[in-house]
This record gives C-alpha cells, structure tokens and sequence, in this order.
C-alpha cells in the first residue's frame, strides 16, 4: 500500500466524529497513560512492602471486586445522574483513592483502599460507553469503539512500559503520578465534554422513561442478558491471557521474560493492526464477527497446548487478539443496538459487570484446572467455551432484528443537564 493510501485510509477512519467524541477519546488515552497502578501492584506490595504472594493475590482479588460492585451502580448513576457527573465522580474519587494508596501501610489499610480503587476506576466505563452511543452517529459507532478500544491499548503499552522505570525511582511516585493524570481527566470532562444524556419526556401518568428503564428490566430482558452471558464465555477466555498463560508457562520452564515476550505481541498487534482491522469489519456482519472472533479465542488459547517455545507461544497469541480485536468494538456496538436509549447507562453497566466477573472467576479456574489436570485441560477448555459462545452468538443473532436507524434516537440536550436522583 502506497503513502497516500495510507493517509486516505488514516483519514477515513477518524473523519466523520463529532468534537465531542475525541475530547472523550483523550480523556481515555490520558486515563491510561497514567494507568500503573494496576502494572505494578503486587511488585510494589511483595517487594517494596515485604508482603506474601498470598496477599498480594488477595489485594488484586479485592481490587476487582471493587469493580463488580461498583459496574451496576454507575450504570443506574449514568441514566440518573448523568453521563458527565457520573465520570466527573468516578475520575474524581479514583483519583483521591489512587493518592491515598500510596501513602497506605497498615495491611487491613492497603487492601480496603484497593477495593475503593477498583470501584472508583471502573465506575466510569458504563458512562463513557454510554456517551459514545448518545455523541456518535449509529453507523458510525463500532469505529468509535475501535478507536477508543486502540487508546487503551496505547495508553496501557505506553504505561506499562514506563512504570518500570517509574519503580525504579520511586512507586509513590507511581501512584502520585496516577493520581494526578486521573485528575486531568476529571478536568477534560468538566471543561469540554456537555452532557449528553438524551432529553427525557415524561408519560401520561408524569413518570420519566429514564425510571421506568429499572434493573429489573435488564434483567428481565432475556435477549440481552444472553448477550451478557456470551460476553462472560468470551471475556473468562481472553482473561487467560494474563491468567492462565503466565502461570502455564511458568510451569513448564519459562521465565518471566519469556511470558512477557510472548505477550507483548498482543499489546502490539492492537496498536498496529486495531485500526487496519476496524475498516474490514465496519459494516460487515455482526453474526458473522462474533462468531468468528469467538473461534478465534477459543482457538487460539486452545492451540497454547501444542506451544513448546516463545515463537510457537507468540504465534497463538497472534491468533486470539486478532479475536480480540475483532470482539471488542462489535460486542460493544451490539450491547448499544439491543439498550433502549433511556437505559443505556444501566446496560452498559450489566455489560461491564460481565468483564469484572470473568476478571474473578478467571484466576480461581485456571489454578484449579492447572493444579488438578494439567495446564493442556485448560487450553482444551478454552477451546470448549469459546466454541460454546460462537455457537451461542450464531443462535442469538438469528432472532435479532434489524439495527435501529439513527432517525429515530432520541435528540440529546444540548447543554449539561442533571436530573433529579
């Protein structure tokens, strides 16, 4: 491919957003440029503080815990509230709660202000997902997610590389530094992002839409809480990326650098190809995307019990991030396409939660199936589930209806608005 096509293509990929969405596309590259905490927690805590690889696993355990509580609250936070005070909270609170951290020392301490910062961190997913559905036009929204999905990766491949050094000086540094980017966030938001939250009209009897979108009814939604259930198979598999692989790998006689050899293929295929890979698939298929993506999980994990060297390990990674890619914005866009637009928030928190349990679940199977049966029952089991969920998004996908035509959405308010908690 020539330069120029290059440039055409680069050009048609972020032309056609609104203002509005790249002002929250950096607020995400910021958020996780700064993200490293999460990088080099149980460094900091085994070598730094002298605790156990025991407590350093409890710490991160409670840390996604905070996240499973917090993905329905922010949910009904973000349809209550609002988009922009819901992320000005949630970046406000990770924020205090991430400085907070690095001034910890009693263990009890340590761990509860961990589970406030996961909480806090993950609150401000369902609204950013939620704001990108209101701000960008439905044809153009799996693009959006493909281009915020390629800040994360960015911003975290940048992270990770630089809390390294940043350890080396000093972690409260890190957590400071963390504090302070998180911060920056909150102040984008406050200076440049409007509420978007669609105008909400009230019934006959005076009830606002936004109420009558409760819990109950996602949860009584079955065609979507299938989704969630799919979204749980797909994501307990791509969490053995950073799981199952290090621990596997470990046992058979690779070291640590070994590992991060071979997964820092995915950090980098994402970054390189996201973009690529998001104009083949646009406006293709979404069956087809997600059961394809889905083999490739499962298939790809699957194929790590053949791996006898880095090379043959960075190859299978290869195979399922190109799954991931193609997952990532297609199950976002098709949890926008099945959320009625006065319950987005509530939906996407249901979404997210899916990820923050399979964040939990994930640990406990793979060292249960690796200390029972061995690590190849494990990637054989991979290959089951992610076999399960293309199955399961083939069936789904049948009985979907055509997407919604943006005519129909309901306009958004123009200015930042509140409503009555």
């Amino acid at each position: 491919m020539s330069l120029a096509a290059l440039r055409r293509a680069a050009r048609e990929t972020v032309s056609g957003l609104p203002r509005e969405f790249w002002w929250l596309w950096t607020s995400t590259l910021v958020n996780r440029l700064g993200a490293f905490v999460s990088t080099f927690m149980a460094l900091y805590l085994t070598l730094d503080r002298g605790y156990s690889a025991t407590y350093a696993g409890l710490v991160a355990s409670l840390h996604g815990l905070g996240g499973v509580v917090s993905s329905i609250g922010a949910g009904v936070m973000t349809d209550r509230l609002g988009r922009r005070p819901t992320l000005l909270i949630a970046q406000s609170s990770t924020a205090a709660a991430v400085a907070l951290l690095g001034f910890m020392h009693d263990p009890l301490a340590i761990a509860g202000v961990a589970f406030l910062v996961g909480a806090a961190s993950n609150a401000s997913r369902p609204a950013v997902q939620a704001m990108m559905a209101d701000i960008v036009r439905p044809e153009d929204r799996v693009r959006a997610f493909s281009l915020n999905y390629w800040a994360i990766n960015l911003g975290f491949a940048v992270s990770s590389m630089a809390a390294g050094f940043i350890a080396e000086v000093s972690y409260r540094a890190g957590f400071l530094l963390e504090a302070g980017m998180t911060a920056a966030c909150a102040v984008v938001v406050f200076l440049r992002l409007p509420e978007s939250r669609p105008t909400v009209a009230a019934d006959d009897g005076g009830k606002k839409a936004v109420d009558a979108v409760g819990l109950g009814t996602v949860l009584r939604d079955g065609r979507f809480m299938s989704v969630v259930g799919l979204s749980f198979l797909v994501a307990l598999v791509f969490q053995q990326g950073s799981v199952g692989l290090p621990v596997a790998m470990g046992e058979a006689g690779f070291t640590p650098a070994d590992y991060g050899t071979a997964i820092a293929v995915n950090g980098f295929l994402i970054v390189a190809l996201q973009i690529p890979v998001t104009r083949l698939i646009e406006h293709r298929d979404a069956k087809r995307l997600l059961v394809v993506s889905s083999l490739l999980a499962g298939y790809g994990f699957g194929l790590t019990a053949f791996a006898g060297s880095v090379g043959v390990f960075a190859l299978t990674v290869c195979v399922w991030t190109l799954g991931e890619m193609i997952n990532a914005p297609t199950q976002t866009g098709l949890v926008v396409r099945l959320s009625p637009v006065q319950g987005r928030g509530r939906y996407q928190g249901m979404y997210t939660l899916s990820w923050a349990v399979a964040a939990l679940v994930a640990p406990l199977m793979s060292g249960f199936v690796i200390d029972r049966f061995g690590a190849e029952w494990l990637w054989g089991l991979c290959a089951v589930v992610g076999t399960g969920a293309a199955v399961g998004y083939g069936l789904l996908m049948r009985r979907l209806p055509a997407a919604v035509p943006s005519a129909v959405e309901t306009p958004v308010a123009a200015e930042p608005e509140v409503s009555a908690a």
